[in-house]
């Protein structure tokens, strides 16, 4: 099988990382694969996928969710995508690449984007069974497997990526080493001072840490298994695991036998436009090339860089990479770790600014020339400011630099706005965008939300550390050009829903009313609100009622009033206006009376039932006049409110769990009972649901819920933040191994600060995202405690709890309640005739077609299903 040049020009890529994939953009952004054959030949087994993010993997991840590769984008511009057939021979002189499959291809242009291989020092016995390398999806995925029957794991390497193995394999349960050569841990990022800050942290989360010595042999044992490491100062380290983290290496080998010009320590060498200094036919970029500075750079801003230059290139555009700024941002076991500019103060007459707190630890550092100018500096355990300390590299800062390093309440530090930093100041690294062109974006392309921006200029797309101050620049831009930027919930409220909660709380307001009056725009106090801002407040009143003297009851006086349709009547709303009836069952448990009693209902009722995926049975087709005579038997039968109308608790899913399963390491229908039971009624901002795996084959999902718990050998890993629907979201691991106590310690936290701080109708993941720090932010707060609210919290939570009633057994004991549950007011008797029922697989279903036509007469409803 062959391909020939021909009239079409071909551009081969050979590699599909993530340097790979943009440079296909960049490709279709310039119209080349529009005239151009573009053929890929891809090693591994999956399409481009985010391997800076590669250890999320263990914090619940799927592979299909680090994938970068949009299918529909390949499929529209026509690239010949072929993943587990990688080049295995060019020919120069033809113009020819072969693939392992057999495939040859001709090429006119060709482009090498082979990436990197790890370095495994050359040590006995590195390749024993259960040593491994950190370096793509299979990699992790054999780990996570070989893991399963290990108790202890080191990583050689004390780097970005053998501090994220590390990690990996301590989520993995085993007890972690990190035997790094170097003095300090990450030599290349940090100083001595850094270095030392960051081991005090890594310790206190458990690791143990070997700096100064190197790995001398891997002992194997008689079955040709890892039993440990011998290390360079004569020590021995038991382990049944070992990963080798000790740098990269280009994979030039394909160039190397095909007479390209190559580095003494490796890299393709290329010129400014990335081609091959011995044929213009041949391009090189990314972690393979040797750039013209003579540089082999291994981050993936730079190799964004050479992407774009080298498809200007093969368009006859202008362009060169020089060279690129070697700045990062990370977030290394919790730990933030950034550095940027000459860090390490290499330039002459530099001075040093640092700030050190052990205790906390705390290291911050700026290198300052003498004229004043930030040459750069080193962040360890807060990072915050690094977007905007990188954006000023090279120019003097407007204060001085002691205000920029110091903590709050050490000398009142600045707040520099994004309109200080200069037009050229790039605020996206990874796809080096510079603040006037994320201006352009607003004033030019009319973008107003950083979505948009994101969308426009690329900024904020890659590893997202720029997010924050994109948003700033995106609304100081919207503010400059005389575009107010209103965050008030409603044009009732100049407050968010976040303001209005914290109102609520402190002045004790139980009333929707008296919030507008008192604390509405003037124009909307003493009116009726709107449909925005009246079930949000009765949301919010509904979470303190106890707290604030309110009422729980969401019927009661004023608060029936404000509630959205489904609340009204307690029951869901369906298509052809008759309601669901959703009795609470508990983590899907059920005696077969309670069994027997939902289908003696249903029977009774004439009602659809269905088995839901949330482990519950709902019934469908209930009149609103009937809702209180089935919910009277529900409740008489020890039935409860499951809450599927509100915007609160829906169900705590859960698998048998150890009770039954052989595979179980905890009772999982135990805790999702008791966690349901816990939280039934409490009204959030959205709604929620959760989920408890008996053990880490996940059969209850837990991952895909707003907050669900996976059982372990040592108690329960908490995640958060997930979701399904149309815009599904793997929950982030918030902590592990807790007790039975302290999981329900950290929910209670967790729950009650989403109701205080998320927008309304924002799910636990959106706002996940939004929250300013994200999940560091959060369990920071609801885990450490940092800004001092969880004894707040808890004691919220407690009140609910305490005070919780069910509103279906105290409707049926109302009269007055009662009374709201008819069709047409002014004939509480006569039924709504528009609904109506045909048969279907031996239930009902709603009678569709009277709805399209409007109303008929009874009879012709009747013969209408007889003849279907």
């Amino acid at each position: 099988m062959s391909a020939s040049l021909g009239a079409t020009p071909t551009i081969v890529l050979v590699g599909h990382g993530m340097v790979g994939q943009r440079f296909l953009e960049a490709l279709a952004e310039r119209g080349l694969t529009a005239t151009h054959r573009v053929v890929v030949l891809c090693e591994e087994p999956r399409p481009a996928y985010d391997r800076v993010q590669l250890t999320s993997y263990f914090s619940g991840k799927t592979p299909e969710d680090l994938s970068m590769t949009d299918l529909r984008f390949i499929e529209d511009h026509g690239i010949e995508l072929r993943v587990g057939d990688p080049a295995e021979t060019i020919d120069r002189e033809a113009r020819r690449v072969t693939a392992r499959s057999g495939l040859v291809v001709d090429y006119d242009v060709l482009v090498l984007a082979t990436g990197s291989y790890p370095f495994v020092p050359p040590v006995p016995g590195k390749d024993a069974e259960g040593c491994f390398v950190y370096r793509t999806i299979e990699d992790l995925l054999a780990i996570e497997e070989y893991a399963k029957k290990a108790t202890t794991g080191a990583v050689v390497g004390g780097g970005l990526l053998g501090l994220e193995a590390a990690g990996a394999l301590k989520g993995l349960g085993l007890t972690s080493h990190i035997v790094e050569f170097a003095p300090r841990l990450m030599p290349v990022q940090v100083d001595e001072g850094g270095g030392a800050a960051l081991l005090r942290t890594i310790e206190e989360m458990g690791l143990s840490v070997h700096t100064g010595v190197g790995t001398q042999e891997i002992v194997v044992g008689e079955d040709g298994a890892v039993t440990g490491m011998k290390l360079s100062d004569g020590s021995e380290l038991a382990t049944d695991l070992v990963v080798f983290s000790a740098g990269v290496r280009p994979r030039d080998q394909l160039a190397r036998d095909c007479g390209l010009t190559v580095g003494e320590r490796g890299g393709i060498t290329v010129d400014e436009q990335c081609r091959t200094v011995n044929d213009p036919h041949v391009f090189a970029i990314g972690e393979c090339a040797l750039a013209a500075d003579g540089r082999v750079y291994g981050l993936v801003a730079p190799g964004y860089e050479q992407a774009e230059t080298a498809a200007a290139t093969i368009a006859a555009d202008e362009a060169a990479f020089t060279g690129a700024d070697l700045s990062t941002k990370l977030k290394l076991l919790g730990v933030d770790v950034a550095s940027f500019g000459d860090a390490h103060g290499t330039a002459e007459d530099c001075l040093d600014v640092v700030y050190s707190d052990s205790r906390a630890g705390l290291y911050k550092k700026l290198v300052i020339g003498r004229d004043g100018t930030l040459l750069g500096g080193i962040l360890v355990g807060d990072a915050e400011a690094y977007g905007t300390l990188k954006a000023f590299t090279g120019s003097v800062p407007p204060v001085s630099p002691e205000s920029l390093v110091l903590p709050a309440g050490a000398g009142a530090p600045a707040q520099l706005g994004p309109t200080a930093l200069p037009d050229d100041a790039i605020i996206c690294s990874c796809n080096n965008v510079r603040k006037g062109t994320i201006r352009g974006a607003v004033t030019e392309h009319n973008c107003t939300t950083v979505p948009e921006v994101k969308k426009c200029t690329k900024a904020g797309t890659t590893c997202g550390s720029c997010v924050k101050v994109l948003g700033q620049l995106v609304n100081a831009e919207l503010e400059a050009g005389g575009i107010e930027v209103d965050k008030g919930l409603c044009g009732c409220f100049s407050q968010t829903r976040e303001e209005l909660y914290e109102i609520v709380l402190a002045l004790r307001i139980n009333s929707y009313q008296d919030l507008l009056d008192r604390h509405g725009r003037e124009e909307a106090r003493g009116g009726d609100g709107c449909e925005i801002c009246k079930p949000a407040v009765a949301s919010i009143i509904a979470s303190l009622a106890p707290a604030i003297g309110a009422s729980g009851y969401v019927l009661d006086g004023e608060q029936a009033a404000l509630q959205d349709t489904n609340d009204h009547f307690l029951a869901n709303l369906q298509k052809n206006g008759s309601y669901s009836v959703v009795p609470r069952i508990p983590g899907g448990e059920i005696a077969p009376e309670k069994l027997i009693v939902i289908g003696e209902i249903a029977r009774d009722f004439g009602l659809y039932t269905k088995i839901t995926g949330g482990q519950r049975i709902d019934m469908f087709g209930a009149r609103v006049e009937q809702l209180p005579l089935i919910w009277a038997r529900l409740v008489d039968a020890g039935f409860e409110s499951g809450h599927a109308y509100g915007k609160s608790l829906r169900t705590v899913k859960s698998c048998v769990g150890q009770t039954w399963c052989r595979y179980g390491v905890q009772d999982s229908v135990r805790m999702a009972i008791d966690l349901e039971l816990r939280y039934r009624g409490l009204r959030s901002p959205h709604k929620l649901k959760s989920a408890v795996s008996g053990c880490q084959r996940e059969c209850a999902e837990a991952q895909s819920k707003d907050f669900g718990v996976i059982a372990t050998a040592n108690g329960w890993n908490l995640y958060v933040g997930g979701n399904g629907g149309a815009t599904p979201r793997h929950a982030d691991l918030l902590a592990q191994d807790l007790s039975d106590a302290e999981l329900v310690r950290l929910i209670d936290r967790f729950l009650m600060f989403y109701i205080r701080t998320a927008d309304r109708l924002e799910r636990t993941s959106t706002w996940l995202e939004r929250i300013p720090g994200g999940l560091d932010h959060v369990r920071d707060v609801v885990v450490h405690d940092s800004l001092g609210i969880c004894d707040e919290l808890e004691k919220l939570m407690q009140a609910h709890v305490a005070h919780y009633r069910d509103e279906w057994a105290e409707t049926i004991n109302d009269p007055e309640k009662l009374a709201r549950f008819v069709s047409f007011v002014n004939a509480p008797d006569t039924p709504d005739p528009v609904v109506a029922f045909v048969p279907e697989r031996d239930q009902m279903k709603p009678d569709l077609p009277l709805l399209s036509i409007g109303m008929r007469p009874a009879e012709d409803v009747l013969e209408g299903s007889a003849q279907r």
